[in-house]
């Protein structure tokens, strides 16, 4: 259930029409907990623009070519494509057990995007931008990308230290990159928010102005044959960044053409992607340099418009050390959820993740704000206010509106701070515990006293449920459910208490 919510949120209502896209994951591994707070977050954008009143475009999905995905398959003894197949049902059970509500979730072996990558390709060759030529490069299969001498840290992809670095010696088509310096500069320099954090943004233009080099887009297809198929060339296939990146647009209904602007008042038939693009995109720090200048040359190279925003995340660590399955330190959030529900694990990922900065997740710290958060905070207050006014057979007429809180909390996330966000709320249910301590209304004999007492607790706990419908939705319905009506009813408790 959603709410228009009263009030304005100058900085993200100003399109009528609003996309917002996560990557793709890879499928050579189950989903994470990284992803999962990368997409939770989209969700919580998607849902508020919702509530505005905006219409929403949210693509998700998982990416399917690649030499480690190949491997796998191998390893498996399985067909590469049966195990995208398997893989791809694993990340789609995310949105039952995580409440997202994305409208889009595309695999890269979709034939839609199959022929986008193509007709794309086809693009940035007619712009004179793909070439063929034999090279030797280190490639570093974990990331999936060409690396550099001053890349490595003692002859290692810093990213996957374990994994050894791989030779190729082979020819293939080449984007030619390093015809976007200046142009990519420019963007960068022009739109000083397209990258957040400033940071990302300030290490983006540092890597571009030190000169961009040209980048392999295709692979012997004898040597690697999962991939997308190179046009008019049967020996071989697409880079798997080249056609990943291209799910973007792909996932729209590109290459749909847009001849006239887009006229919701004439109802015309344009497609979603003259519609919603260009959009927001979400990534991981790991993907700043593919998402905010290697996607970005591709689209001024095929003469699209480049992306309206990438919100560049930081990982998740556990007690401080990188995750990885060798320490025993990696969380499935699917896991998680069947122990302690969707919402708890939303609120921890969206209230106790840092926007942009590296954030650390075990199950310890996750307990410990589930208890005091939710079962002793959230919990026992709307438990302790709903016991007291249908103890007292108190009547309401309570406004569906969000006031002063609610415009806090769009200051917030138009910072695209979720964690402070979150922090409004619960400083309002902090402070409303605090006055029903001090005042005691069991001690109350006076209905009328009782009621002036809880009137303004129980509105804010209506007013909370409204916005949290974006954040925690079971919990947000279930606030509105409880204190939406005239006649309040005891509830039950919105988190049980741990063992």
């Amino acid at each position: 259930m959603c709410f228009a919510l009263s009030f304005s949120y100058h900085c993200m209502s100003l399109e009528k029409h609003y996309y917002i896209t996560t990557t793709l994951p890879y499928v050579n591994s189950e989903p994470h907990i990284g992803f999962a707070m990368e997409i939770l977050r989209a969700d919580l954008l998607a849902r508020w623009q919702r509530s505005l009143g905006n219409e929403v475009f949210f693509n998700t999905g998982v990416d399917e070519h690649g030499l480690k995905i190949f491997r796998k398959a191998e390893e498996l003894g399985v067909s590469a494509q049966e195990y995208c197949d398997q893989m791809a049902a694993k990340f789609g059970e995310m949105k039952d057990s995580l409440n997202l509500s994305y409208n889009s979730f595309i695999r890269t072996t979709d034939a839609h995007h199959v022929a986008a990558a193509q007709e794309f390709w086809h693009r940035c060759e007619q712009a004179g931008d793909i070439y063929k030529k034999t090279y030797n490069v280190k490639y570093c299969v974990g990331c999936e990308l060409e690396k550099t001498e001053s890349e490595l840290v003692d002859g290692h992809c810093p990213l996957h230290p374990k994994m050894e670095l791989e030779l190729i010696d082979e020819e293939n088509y080449f984007f030619r990159f390093s015809k976007y310096q200046q142009p990519l500069l420019d963007l960068y320099k022009s739109n000083t928010q397209f990258v957040l954090p400033e940071a990302r943004l300030k290490e983006i233009s540092a890597f571009v102005e030190r000169g961009l080099d040209d980048f392999s887009i295709s692979r012997l297809k004898d040597k690697m044959p999962w991939g997308v198929p190179v046009p008019g060339d049967d020996k071989q296939v697409m880079y798997v960044w080249f056609d990943a990146l291209v799910n973007y647009i792909s996932c729209l209904g590109w290459p749909a053409e847009c001849n006239e602007p887009f006229d919701s008042a004439q109802g015309d038939n344009s497609s979603n992607y003259c519609r919603f693009w260009p959009g927001l995109q979400i990534c991981g720090k790991d993907n700043l340099r593919q998402q905010s200048a290697m996607w970005q040359a591709m689209l001024m190279s095929a003469n699209l418009p480049t992306s309206r925003q990438v919100l560049v995340n930081g990982f998740i660590t556990s007690g401080g050390e990188k995750m990885s399955k060798s320490l025993g330190n990696v969380f499935n959030p699917l896991d998680l959820v069947k122990e302690y529900g969707t919402d708890a694990v939303r609120y921890y990922l969206l209230a106790y993740t840092n926007p942009f900065e590296d954030s650390d997740f075990t199950i310890e710290k996750f307990r410990a704000v589930f208890q005091a958060d939710l079962a002793n905070g959230l919990g026992n207050l709307a438990s302790r206010v709903s016991t007291l006014l249908a103890k007292n057979n108190i009547s309401l007429e309570l406004k569906r509106e969000t006031g002063a809180m609610g415009e806090k909390v769009a200051e917030k996330l138009s910072e695209y701070s979720y964690n402070e966000a979150l922090r409004v709320l619960w400083a309002a249910f902090s402070e409303a515990d605090e006055k029903l301590s001090a005042a005691r209304p069991w001690k109350m004999t006076e209905a009328k006293e009782i009621k002036e007492c809880l009137e303004p607790l129980a509105q804010m706990l209506l007013s909370a449920g409204l916005i949290l419908e974006n954040f925690l939705p079971e919990t947000g319905a279930r606030l509105v459910s409880i204190f939406g009506v005239t006649q309040i009813a005891k509830a039950e408790a919105l988190f049980p208490r741990l063992d």
